[in-house]
């Protein structure tokens, strides 16, 4: 199965599965539906439809048990709510997709008519956790909206059972506590021809990189980018093949008053729903996805000092630090040769991580320097 990007360009966002052998495609699963279509009675009458967005850049999980795959889809097309009006299923929503059929079986939106270039491609993480007394069957999704979402997985049903905000945010001004959707501060929307500053910024509280969770800590480890907020103003814009089609302009980017930082690691509870603990970056984001072994130890990397971090899985002491030529993006992995275990990870900074980083630089000039680029695999041994 693979999805297909371009959310800036107004395409029709879609799942496909492919025959491994033959290459053949199986099913196609449009994210936007048309007209008659399931959930097309959430989007305008016309054509709008065909250039929706809602693309599927991220992989998405496989539930065995339920035979679905789980995938988060992206932003509206354009940005701007008010060009679109309505709901618009499945913009910035987790999808459940029969594996065998393509049918969409179950779905949860995080931002009805989205309107903050927050996509939500991340796939939600399958853990089941305890609550009021009982094992739910979890989806467990890190949003770039900033909030952190305790989902429920059935054979036919995404269902709410509770969201947290684990950055600062100042769009939500409360969850319905049955359905989950959310209360927007229409001050803190942004539309066609109004500007509209907000917290967490485009970026989001936690972008594309992985979280990872620990069976042995209960623990669900978040690569965060907290406090920093920003603005965007909504264009009018023609849909145009191959050209942009975001049809907004960014503004100005501050961070959130009192703070000192951005970047954190962050650890939540699952069972409880609780924050145990956070490491704070003072002069770096964290763009770094997280890796946790049955050793107890979390490795990332992220961070604009180009180090690959061992913290402890439990407490969230730092243990061990190494510097690398780059910036570090990609996820760690663990595996063993003769018994000995290495951790290994590839370096090289660029896109979306040296956009944030630049224009930390400018908010504070000489506080967040530049971070070389460059790949390289480095490989490390545990002792």
């Amino acid at each position: 199965m693979v999805g297909a990007s371009g959310g800036e360009f107004g395409v029709r966002g879609f799942v496909a599965a492919f025959d491994p052998e033959s290459g053949k495609e199986l099913w196609r699963t449009y994210t936007v539906p048309a007209p008659g279509e399931p959930g097309s009675e959430t989007w305008p009458t016309g054509e709008q439809w065909k250039t929706g967005g809602a693309p599927v850049w991220v992989t998405g999980n496989y539930d065995p048990e339920t035979n679905l795959a789980f995938w988060g889809t992206g932003n509206g097309g354009p940005w701007m709510g008010d060009q679109r009006p309505g709901d618009n299923l499945y913009v910035a929503s987790t999808i459940a997709i029969d594996v065998a059929t393509g049918q969409i079986k179950g779905h949860f939106q995080y931002n009805p008519n989205e309107s903050w270039d927050w996509d939500e491609v991340s796939p939600p993480i399958l853990v089941d956790y305890q609550r009021n007394g009982r094992i739910v069957k979890g989806l467990i999704n890190v949003a770039r909206d900033g909030y952190l979402w305790f989902l429920e997985r059935t054979s036919g049903k995404i269902n709410f059972v509770e969201g947290k905000p684990f950055v600062t945010q100042n769009v939500f001004l409360r969850l319905d506590p049955k359905s989950g959707r959310p209360d927007v501060d229409p001050v803190r929307k942004p539309g066609t021809g109004k500007e509209a500053q907000f917290c967490p910024s485009p970026h989001g509280g936690k972008n594309w990189p992985p979280v990872a969770f620990s069976p042995l800590t209960r623990l669900i480890y978040i690569p965060a980018n907290n406090n920093l907020c920003g603005s965007l103003t909504g264009v009018p814009v023609e849909y145009s093949r191959g050209s942009g089609f975001a049809g907004a302009r960014g503004g100005r980017s501050f961070l959130a008053p009192g703070a000192d930082h951005v970047g954190e690691v962050q650890a939540w509870n699952v069972d409880t729903g609780r924050l145990a603990w956070t490491h704070a970056y003072t002069k770096s984001p964290n763009w770094g996805s997280m890796l946790a072994t049955a050793g107890g130890l979390v490795f990332t990397g992220g961070t604009s000092d180009r180090r690959i971090h061992a913290f402890n899985a439990a407490t969230g002491q730092l243990l061990w630090e190494f510097p690398t030529n780059s910036g570090i993006v990609a996820p760690p992995t663990s595996f063993a040769i003769d018994g000995k275990q290495y951790i290994a990870v590839h370096t090289g900074w660029g896109g979306d991580p040296r956009g944030m980083q630049s224009t930390l630089n400018r908010l504070f000039p000489g506080e967040y320097p530049e971070v070389p680029e460059g790949g390289a695999v480095w490989v490390f041994a545990i002792e």
